[in-house]
């Protein structure tokens, strides 16, 4: 059954079809409606998690949730709060998300830089001929006092390159960003399938620290800003211009991301191999209509 609408809010119900697709499955962090018997028991298995409403954008009421020696901690915005025991930390988060429905992720524990995790928005439209198009992918920093990444939370904007060469290398970080677009096209495929009138997503893919790309979250009305921070104004110029063609408009005011620094490194010497991937071998259009 596929239905005309062009944006789906629910996270919940965009993760499930993506793990109709066994390319993706592997992907996508192991993620479960919130309650009592699955906290406690993905706490137990992974230690970190991250509990987000289930409709929600712009990074607000993200917490992130550990198990520690002595108990336990979950950080919300600035703030962190510990507790001795499970039930007290549930009683916390149960009151925190109130009657909203919310869920809870697996947490990956991702690439950093100067000690601040980071993650990447990639932006995947459709061209003004209706193929699927990677348009632009940002590296997003988190503010030193946060755990999310998003611009609107105070986040810096990186290129990715800038990011990844002078750690990896130049043709280790070529394969990771072809791999973040194909799990990207992957992606508008599957749910394009369910939802044929989608012409843009922003697809939030985190890094771990054996370089292997998990889906964090899909939105299927990105937001455009983090883009206007690079240096590179023809990504952000691409973007509007897809965008116009598709019938969207946007805000470009965008006061609360910061731009990155200006580049003072070169490419490290020392090249860090990424795990081999699969590249394809022209231009994507559509996933074939097999292998869900």
């Amino acid at each position: 059954m596929t239905s005309s609408l062009k944006a789906v809010s629910s996270k919940w119900i965009k993760t499930r079809i993506m793990l109709r697709n066994v390319k993706l499955r592997k992907h996508v962090p192991t993620t479960n409606p919130f309650d009592r018997s699955r906290l406690a028991a993905m706490l137990a298995q992974h230690g970190m998690l991250y509990v987000k409403p289930d409709i929600g954008s712009l990074g607000i009421g993200v917490m992130r949730i550990e198990k520690r020696e002595g108990g336990y901690r979950y950080q919300s915005g600035v703030n962190t709060y510990r507790f001795p025991t499970f039930e007290r930390l549930y009683q916390s988060l149960r009151q925190r998300c109130g009657t909203k429905r919310y869920l809870i992720q697996k947490g990956i524990h991702v690439l950093t830089h100067e000690g601040n995790p980071y993650d990447f928005r990639v932006m995947i439209q459709r061209s003004p001929s209706g193929k699927w198009v990677c348009t632009g992918t940002a590296a997003r920093v988190a503010h030193p006092q946060k755990a999310v990444t998003n611009g609107s939370q105070g986040g810096t904007i990186y290129s990715p390159y800038d990011l990844l060469e002078p750690r990896y290398g130049v043709q280790a970080t070529s394969i990771l960003m072809r791999e973040m677009e194909r799990i990207s096209y992957l992606t508008a495929g599957q749910l394009n399938r369910t939802y044929p009138g989608m012409n843009e997503l922003g697809i939030d893919i985190a890094v771990d620290q054996r370089l292997k790309p998990w889906i964090l979250e899909v939105n299927t009305r990105p937001d455009p800003c983090p883009f206007t921070k690079l240096a590179d104004q023809s990504i952000i110029r691409k973007i509007v211009r897809f965008g116009r063609a598709n019938g969207r408009k946007y805000d470009l005011t965008c006061s609360k991301a910061k731009s990155a620094p200006k580049r003072r490194f070169t490419t490290a010497s020392i090249e860090q191999p990424l795990p081999s991937v699969e590249t394809p071998s022209e231009p994507f259009s559509e996933p074939p209509l097999d292998g869900e």
